[in-house]
């Protein structure tokens, strides 16, 4: 978990906000982890892909998008494409996806963009 995730996760706790890290959100819409997954997911056309984080209630998937200042994953083209393949599943799959990066966490903006969604304040 890189920083930007640990502090949001203590964002979201420290303001009752229960969210499960590292969904697996496809294999959810497959029918579940287990047997069989791998050849669900195929027939789907869908990826064994994980959200950083999820508001499971809300159908919210929360996404830290790190690298963009250091070349990283996210930002040269073989990995900004699959994450686009990525996001469209989840918008597909009936899922909204906030995308933050790690000084929106810092400056408290995300957190204050997650409770907006959700109707709520901060604590």
């Amino acid at each position: 978990m890189s920083e930007a995730e640990a502090t949001l996760a203590l964002h979201l706790r420290a303001n009752g906000v229960e969210a499960v890290r590292e969904y697996r959100f496809a294999a959810e819409a497959c029918g579940g982890e287990g047997r069989g997954l791998r050849a669900r997911l195929e027939a789907a056309g869908l990826r064994d892909w994980r959200a950083d984080f999820a508001i499971l209630e809300r159908r919210l998937l929360i996404e830290v998008e790190g690298g963009a200042w250091n070349g990283g994953r996210h930002t040269r083209g073989k990995g900004f494409a699959e994450d686009l393949r990525k996001y469209e599943a989840a918008l597909r799959l009936g899922w909204t996806v906030y995308r933050c990066d790690p000084e929106m966490i810092r400056s408290g903006r995300a957190i204050e963009t997650v409770l907006m969604f959700l109707g709520r304040k901060a604590a």
